[in-house]
């Protein structure tokens, strides 16, 4: 591991205790290992969601190329049956936005981040709602959609006929934010379409959320998936705030570090942290990544030198490469006549040993996404 170590002040001000410095190369081997991006994980596609939280769905199918970069052999139809099956459900949750999440998780997840939801709203309609029955409005909005599930145009008929004053984004935003909404199948099935169809989770699975979700054990969950991290991270990866007590109660029981710029680290004991010397294979990541949007220091992943190129001014978060660890370029598929063509924006200069890895695992991403009838080829253009 990649470390050295400093000397902190303790509680009397006269002794001294010692701290590991972890390095951006430490973190980022650590960050890789819980996301399964050092090795493939040969686990059931459920378990890989709950291991990670859930997945980013902004994209379609973009959690399907985070599962295939990190699992054996991963095929479409083995989310998509989760999803028909609702043992996966597609939703608005962390920093209120869509994730695919296993369904007891939703349980959990979704009543302990209702202040994220309500934060979001209030952010961008407060000014249109502010006259509203909020309480009113939300028990309309559940009512319809448990009776049939419907798009939010048109949940923005049914209410307009109530609140004709009301603008329908406002008003279908306000259902989205205050009701557990989930977007039913086909939306997220690989290969089919459809507009997003929306009914109440609690309908949806037949059971209710929990009263009470555990912050402690959601924090642990998230340093499994992400750590070591910042009290600042575990924020921006929930939108929530407010979370210094609860670490605190929970610090006699995990191990601190410190890193390069002295901000302190918090992890589980137990995690792996593998040296930052360790090998990292070329992965490519599908946009909106949650490895890309976990962090509020993204450094352990992405140069900053580069954030303007992934990170799109119009909210797009691009499908990236990651090479030696760190995003170092942006990949697409096009796809036209009858072939299918891998097109590779290079940020950095590659070795050769770099270029052939990249171009094997580029051929076995056209090997699980190209249409079967069509031809192939990877195309690496150069810094």
């Amino acid at each position: 591991m990649n470390t050295k170590k400093t000397t902190r002040n303790s509680g009397s001000g006269s002794e001294k205790e010692s701290v590991k410095v972890l390095d951006s190369r430490a973190l980022n081997r650590a960050t890789l290992a819980r996301q399964m991006l050092l090795c493939r994980a040969d686990i059931p596609v459920l378990d890989v969601v709950e291991k990670l939280i859930g997945l980013q769905a902004q994209a379609l199918n973009a959690p399907y190329f985070a599962l295939w970069s990190r699992m054996e052999n991963f095929q479409q139809e083995q989310l998509s049956e989760l999803i028909r099956d609702r043992k996966v459900v597609r939703m608005a949750l962390m920093r209120s936005t869509l994730h695919l999440v296993s369904a007891p998780d939703t349980l959990q997840l979704r009543p302990w981040l209702q202040g994220v939801m309500e934060r979001s709203l209030k952010g961008a309609y407060g000014q249109q709602l502010k006259d509203m029955d909020l309480g009113q409005l939300a028990a309309l909005g559940r009512k319809l959609v448990e009776d049939k599930p419907m798009t939010s145009s048109e949940l923005g008929q049914y209410l307009l006929e109530h609140w004709p004053e009301l603008p329908s984004k406002a008003a279908t935003a306000a259902i989205r934010n205050l009701v557990p909404l989930v977007q039913i199948p086909p939306r997220g099935i690989w290969g089919e379409s459809g507009q997003a169809t929306h009914t109440s989770l609690e309908a949806w699975l037949g059971q209710s959320l929990c009263p009470r979700p555990d912050t402690e054990i959601l924090i642990r969950r998230y340093l499994a998936a992400f750590g070591p991290a910042t009290v600042k991270d575990i924020q921006v990866w929930s939108g929530l705030t407010g979370l210094n007590k609860t670490i605190e109660r929970l610090r006699p029981e995990l191990v601190t570090f410190r890193d390069a710029q002295g901000a302190e680290l918090f992890d589980l004991p137990d995690a792996p942290r593998p040296d930052g010397s360790t090998p990292a294979e070329p992965r490519f990541l599908g946009e909106f990544d949650n490895i890309l949007l976990s962090y509020a220091d993204r450094s352990r992943i992405l140069d900053d030198r580069y954030r303007s190129r992934v990170f799109t001014i119009n909210g797009i978060i691009r499908s990236t490469i990651l090479i030696d660890g760190y995003v170092s370029g942006t990949w697409k598929l096009i796809s036209e006549r009858k072939k299918t063509v891998l097109s590779i924006e290079s940020f950095i200069s590659l070795s050769q040993k770099e270029t052939d890895a990249l171009m094997t695992e580029g051929a076995r991403l056209l090997h699980f996404a190209a249409p079967e009838n069509h031809s192939q080829e990877v195309i690496i253009h150069p810094k």
